[in-house]
């Protein structure tokens, strides 16, 4: 990656494959520096200082560029008479990460074009306005340098630059930023998936890194970890990807261990291969290629060892970003709202990132999803492996850890992938709610710094309730056995990590709101007039009569028998878009559709279910609020021993899973 004598390439401008039409403002805008530029002020006119200009979105959404115009995956054609932006997410230079988080102090823009035009850079700050810091006339075949200081950009701001043509079409062959600075040369990563029953999704990754060799050169491995009874190796075109990769491609099966066991598998084996760094990548994704080398290439110029995360852009919707970052609040323990100035959802095809300010601060962070996530072995042989937690709080927990060492995480703009999107998924009810529960109060025992954890004990109890009044009680009781758990102390993580999804389930047939059927005629057909009034639309109880609101609805369900009729057919059907707490509280029995709009389940109210899971839930926040701190001593006192390499090694070498099957001896590449 490296471009002339002392040189080497941070990132270089790239654009969408052929199947990427759908994000292509994510590369590239058929447009000027800001889409509608505001009026020059007088005083900047007097003063002939470089012109500020908000980044507002003013009139229709962003222009795209014409998809025939990509040359290839480096090189672009911009027509006669027309402007090229690449102040777009993939392209614009995040300046201030690399300002905060590295020692560059500037970087060098080389942009090599063909034909006759005008090439402008710009730069913004964190306020969300922009400046023209420099630009060239070109003519000809021509390689043009921009050298560009980056301490303006202490609290956001970007760099870019825009093309313009003229007399003929204009070619960008290719550009890059680059350092004076070298990390380096002989960095490697092992590269590594955690892959669940979706077979199709690995392989579409591990063919795209193929097809991308600048990707693998740094890898030492690409590893699948392969949970699943569905295996990647056994689906057509797997043997000619395989061999397109060679030796670097092992894949090792074994138990399902959750994201936590697979993950730590991932990182286990990059220490024991001596990689400098593992990265974690989910399965259900399709990823940037580029992405990969911009990370490692991030990591290794940082101040000290740094986690480095890739953001998510929403599969469905490949336009749309997540969020810039994730953190926890302290007082609450639980992922936080996004920052005040952070928008979750943003589609950058309605407003590109020159048109929208808050883009331009820098976000700093106290995790990154494990969705891709690039980690420094020497990180994980000084805080050593995640927690066995199946799945949930893995990532966020190892961040805080991470971060209690001295070690940073960074959400790197520029580096992403697409994920499927849980935003229409409701993981806080089922089975899920299990891990939920019990392991943001395992990660409160490590982290919190407030005594008792904060409020994390009240709203926990606080959601005990709502999903009572709501009639979930399958997720109630996964909750209560949560909470069992939890109190047994750490001892009981490593021995149910296997065994504890099944237990679960096998609780499935005793609540009928766990019941799932696809076709809701399979239930009887709501009653006429047993539900509540079409003029009915009870909403959310102000905070200030909340507990009031409480306590009347749960006397009401306590002392209130359901009528023998509504628990033969339902009150009514709801789509889960109306299945609120506040909602479902005023009906004894209603048929609810899942978040994926799949299936649905039958919930009946049960005033014997709700007195004892209460009373139980009640029982148990109150040891846990008396026992807070030596609980506490306990789990900090065991973590060391939980993380460890050794932990680790001991459950992969009790994989039930035959000796022969764990490795594919057609791509393996080194012991497991």
């Amino acid at each position: 990656m490296t471009e002339g004598p002392g040189w080497s390439t941070l990132q270089r401008v790239v654009f969408p494959p052929e199947s990427g039409v759908d994000t292509m403002s994510l590369y590239a805008d058929a447009g000027p520096a800001t889409g509608v530029r505001m009026r020059e002020s007088d005083e900047f006119a007097r003063n002939s200082k470089p012109v500020e200009q908000k980044l507002h979105l003013v009139g229709s959404s962003p222009k795209e560029l014409h998809f025939d115009d990509l040359l290839s995956r480096y090189s672009v054609r911009v027509r006669s008479g027309e402007q090229l932006s690449l102040g777009t997410y993939f392209n614009a230079f995040p300046a201030s990460y690399w300002r905060r988080w590295t020692h560059l102090r500037e970087v060098r823009l080389v942009v090599e074009t063909s034909g006759h035009g005008s090439i402008s850079v710009y730069k913004s700050n964190a306020r969300g306005t922009l400046q023209r810091v420099d630009g060239a006339k070109v003519n000809g075949e021509t390689r043009t340098e921009f050298h560009l200081s980056l301490k303006p950009f202490g609290d956001g701001g970007w760099f870019w630059f825009d093309l313009a043509s003229s007399k003929g079409d204009l070619v960008l062959t290719e550009a890059r930023w680059e350092a004076a600075s070298q990390p380096r040369a002989d960095a490697t990563v092992t590269i590594q998936i955690t892959t669940m029953d979706k077979p199709d999704f690995c392989l579409a990754n591990i063919r795209a890194l193929a097809e991308h060799p600048e990707a693998l050169e740094l890898a030492r491995e690409v590893l699948i970890v392969d949970q699943g009874t569905k295996k990647v190796a056994e689906l057509p075109g797997f043997s000619e990807v395989a061999a397109s990769i060679g030796p670097k491609l092992r894949i090792i099966n074994q138990a399902n261990l959750g994201g936590s066991g697979g993950f730590a598998r991932g990182m286990y084996e990059a220490v024991e291969n001596e990689s400098d760094y593992v990265l974690l990548l989910d399965d259900d994704v399709v990823i940037e290629p580029e992405s990969i080398m911009r990370m490692i290439a991030f990591a290794g110029l940082c101040k000290r060892p740094t986690i480095v995360g890739g953001h998510m852009f929403d599969l469905y919707s490949r336009s749309t970003l997540y969020s810039m970052g994730e953190t926890i609040d302290a007082r609450r323990f639980s992922p936080s709202q996004p920052h005040q100035d952070m928008q979750m959802r943003h589609d950058f095809s309605v407003s590109n990132l020159r048109q929208t300010p808050w883009l331009h601060r820098r976000f700093d962070v106290d995790y990154n999803g494990w969705w891709m996530c690039l980690v420094p072995t020497s990180i994980i042989r000084d805080i050593g492996l995640p927690l066995p937690l199946f799945i949930k709080w893995d990532d966020s927990e190892y961040g805080l850890r991470a971060q209690a060492a001295g070690y940073r995480t960074v959400s790197l703009p520029g580096a992403a992938l697409w994920h499927i999107s849980w935003i229409d998924k409701d993981d806080l009810v089922g089975w899920q709610a299990y891990f939920h529960n019990r392991n943001r109060l395992i990660t409160a025992l490590l982290h919190s710094p407030l005594a008792k954890g904060g409020n994390v004990l009240r709203e926990s109890f606080q959601e005990d309730v709502k999903h009572l009044v709501s009639l979930q009680y399958f997720t109630a009781h996964n909750r209560l056995s949560a909470r069992d758990d939890l109190l047994s102390g750490p001892g009981h993580l490593y021995p149910t990590l296997r065994t504890k999804l099944a237990m679960i389930n096998g609780m499935r047939d005793s609540y009928s709101d766990a019941r799932m059927h696809e076709d809701v005629d399979s239930f009887p057909a709501p009653a006429l007039g047993m539900g509540l009034s079409t003029a009915t639309n009870p909403g959310m109880p102000a905070k200030k009569d909340m507990v009031k609101w409480g306590l009347k609805t749960v006397a009401r369900q306590l002392l209130r028998e359901p009528g023998r009729e509504s628990l033969e057919r339902p009150q009514a059907y709801l789509a889960h878009l109306d299945n609120r707490w506040f909602r479902i509280a005023h009906y004894d029995s209603v048929i609810v559709s899942n978040a994926e709009g799949t299936a649905a389940s039958w919930y009946k109210r049960s005033p014997t279910k709700l007195k004892t899971m209460l009373k139980r839930a009640g029982l148990q926040h109150a040891r846990l609020y008396w026992n807070w701190d030596s609980l506490a001593r306990t789990y900090r006192a065991a973590l060391p021993g939980l993380v460890s390499m050794e932990a680790w090694r001991r459950t992969f070498n009790e994989d039930p899973t035959p000796e022969k099957e764990r490795t594919s001896p057609a791509s393996r590449a080194g012991g497991s």
